[in-house]
């Protein structure tokens, strides 16, 4: 049982390595789409790199749920990891940006792979040794609605701090400044 808990984390790395990845290019390869823009990375804000770990983290949640994967405690734990997972993206950016002056762009991209891993080993460890005691799974859900709901809504009115912006051009969201 444990080793299968491990294959579907080292699956979800996996998954939410390649759908980053994709979503990182999605909204430029359909022309700017609008449909693709809730999804997709808009711009190179710290934010919109959040969501590209956000996306492929929920939907391999639903995979999960979708597969039968462990009861009561599956979705508390699985938001634990991916909240956990979107903390370190700024955490890791901000202070190596703080230490180092502007990171180069390899840097950016393992904060991504980085973020993404020790989300999965947190949850895989979580899920192994049963250390949550979820007693309200739909609390979870919830928590998980509203955070999509707030990376689609932020990326057409984005509030205007420095985790928004886009530090090539200034501009916050879909192209405004």
């Amino acid at each position: 049982m444990k080793r299968d808990i491990w294959l579907w984390q080292l699956w979800g790395f996996a998954v939410t390595s390649l759908g980053g990845t994709v979503l990182h290019f999605l909204y430029d390869w359909t022309g700017q789409s609008l449909l693709a823009a809730p999804f997709s990375g808009v711009n190179e804000s710290t934010w919109e790199h959040m969501k590209l770990l956000f996306w492929p983290m929920f939907i391999f949640t639903l995979i999960g749920w979708r597969a039968g994967r462990p009861g009561r405690d599956y979705f508390c734990v699985k938001l634990i990891g991916t909240v956990a997972g979107l903390l370190l993206i700024p955490a890791l950016f901000y202070t190596a940006n703080g230490a180092f002056g502007p990171t180069p762009d390899w840097l950016n991209i393992a904060i991504f792979f980085v973020a993404a891993g020790l989300a999965y080993l947190l949850e895989g460890w979580l899920f192994a040794r049963e250390l949550v005691a979820c007693r309200r799974p739909w609390a979870a859900v919830l928590v998980f609605c509203l955070l999509a709901l707030a990376f689609a809504v932020f990326t057409f009115i984005p509030p205007q701090i420095p985790l928004f912006a886009d530090p090539l051009d200034g501009s916050f969201g879909i192209g405004t400044r």
